[in-house]
Parts: C-alpha cells; structure tokens; sequence
C-alpha cells in the first residue's frame, strides 16, 4: 500500500489514466494537472493547478512517455493549458522526490542533475521495454497490414536489430507465417537469432540482403536504412520505422524512389493504451513502493 505518500502527476495521454487508477487503488494521495478537458471520473484524485505549493508537496512526481520537450513542456492530451515544468519548480521538489518519466530529453536530465532530484526512466527498464515490445508488434503487424496488398504468411520480412523490440516482432511475424530475415551486431544475437529459426546476417551485410523483401522493420535508432539501401530494395517494399524519431530511414530518399516508408515510435500508446498504461503502472507502483520503504528505513 501507499498509504500517505503523496504523489503529482503532470500531463500525459490515455495511459496516465491507468497510473492514476492504480496509485488511487493503493491508497497514494494522488494530484493531478493537464486533465481539466477529461470528463471520465478519477476517484481518489483531486484535480490541480500546476504551481509551486504542488511541486513542493510532491514525494513521487510522474511525467508522461517523454518526459518534457526541450523547453520543459510537459505533453497534455486532456488540456489546451501550456505546462512548463521550469527550474524553480525542479527547485522546489524535496529533495527525497523522484521524477518518474518513460525517458527524458536533455533538458529534464539537466534540471534533475543539477538539483540532486533522482530521475527515473521507465523505458530504461528490461521489464517494461519487454512488457511493451508485445503491443509494439502487434502495432507494426497492424501497420503492416495496412499498407500491404499481400498477407504476412509466406511474406518475406526483414527486422534490424534483435533487441527487446525485435526479438519480439521477429517472433511474431514468424508466428504469422512470415520469412524473416533478422540483421543484428552481436555474435550472441546471431546464434540466438539461428535457435529461433530466423535467418540472421549481420548488419555490415545489409545492402546483400535486401533484395527481395516485403516489409523492412527498423528498430535500430541510427541512420541504418539508407538512399544506399533504399536504392536496393524492390518497389513493392514497405518500410516501418519502429525507432525513436527521427528514425533510422532516410525518409526524403524513399518517397522520392515511391517507397512508401513510416515512422512508428510510440505504438504502445497508440494501438494499445490500456495496456501500456497498466504496465507503467505496475512497474511505477512497485518503484515507488521500494523507495517508500528505503526511505521508511532510513528515518
């Protein structure tokens, strides 16, 4: 339980929804700005304006997915009202609060750093990357589907990268009946990536094997797809981004050779939001109830 803990929550999207939900559940005495346009009952949280005496307050404070832009605007799909999160509220957080955001720009690392604020981002997390890597693939599946005349079964895929994101959809286009070439990095990714089945190469060998392939899935977040590659690959051939924008695509080069490419970070909390704002949740629910007792123990 979170009894007594006191926890802000600023901004966010249809995830937030079930963060707030679960802090309620647990007791936390949870504050919440940028839902002034959400019409759906939040029981056991009281609704506030962004200002210092609630900062000042705050043992936990909860950003949405990206944490703040570059500038401190905190992301808010429930209000038209601007919320900047600025160096003199940073300033006011007790200095035991943690920031809790699903990754953050540098300006939000800057302001924790410099004021001795504990900044943690979920995204960072092998729990919650791998929880998210399902609605992930079936997002690019959808995707995929969408911008296809042909079926996944008997399609020939490409994935780069075999991290938590790839490893998943490499699996599941295969489930579908997909044949999937895998490009990877790593020795250990090659092997692992054989055990499974896939066709592995390394990404050195990138332009050698995209010669005939269906759909390109990117989750490399560098420059990988290139004019060079793009050059290479058939017509027919869509191309989805899955990495953090800008992407790993040369998006100019593709439209202008008529290969239909997309961008597609964020898909958790957009194909699936209920879900993703549950695994947050979970995860943030249980960080906060560590550190609770950390600092229970401590006193």
């Amino acid at each position: 339980m979170l009894t007594g803990v006191q926890v802000v929550l600023l901004g966010g999207d249809a995830r937030q929804l079930e963060v707030i939900r679960k802090l309620t559940e647990l007791d936390a005495s949870v504050a919440i700005a940028g839902f002034d346009q959400l019409h759906t009952p939040l029981d056991g949280a009281v609704r506030a304006d962004m200002n210092e005496e609630l900062v000042k307050i705050a043992d936990a404070l909860i950003l949405p997915a990206v944490g703040t832009d570059e500038d401190g605007r905190i992301m808010t799909v429930f209000s038209d009202q601007e919320l900047i999160l600025t160096e003199e509220l940073v300033a006011l957080l007790p200095k035991h609060c943690t920031v809790y955001a699903g990754m953050a720009k540098s300006y939000l690392r800057d302001m924790c750093s410099k004021h001795g604020i504990r900044l943690v981002e979920l995204f960072d997390r092998d729990d919650v990357a791998i929880y998210n890597s399902i609605p992930t693939a079936e997002g690019a599946v959808m995707m995929a589907i969408q911008n296809t005349d042909i079926t996944i079964h008997g399609s020939s895929c490409m994935v780069l990268g075999l991290g938590r994101t790839g490893l998943t959809l490499a699996g599941t286009l295969q489930g579908l009946g997909a044949k999937v070439k895998v490009g990877v990095r790593r020795e250990e990714h090659y092997a692992r990536a054989y055990e499974m089945g896939f066709e592995p190469f390394y990404i050195k060998e990138l332009l050698q094997n995209v010669g005939n392939i269906d759909l390109l899935f990117n989750t490399i977040p560098t420059m990988i797809v290139t004019a060079q590659i793009i050059a290479n690959l058939p017509s027919r051939a869509v191309i989805i981004d899955l990495a953090s924008k800008p992407g790993g695509t040369d998006f100019r080069f593709a439209e202008k050779r008529g290969i239909k490419a997309l961008l597609a970070p964020g898909l958790p909390g957009i194909v699936a939001p209920k879900t993703a704002g549950r695994i947050i949740a979970d995860c943030l629910c249980r960080l906060i109830t560590e550190e609770t007792s950390k600092r229970g123990n401590e006193q």
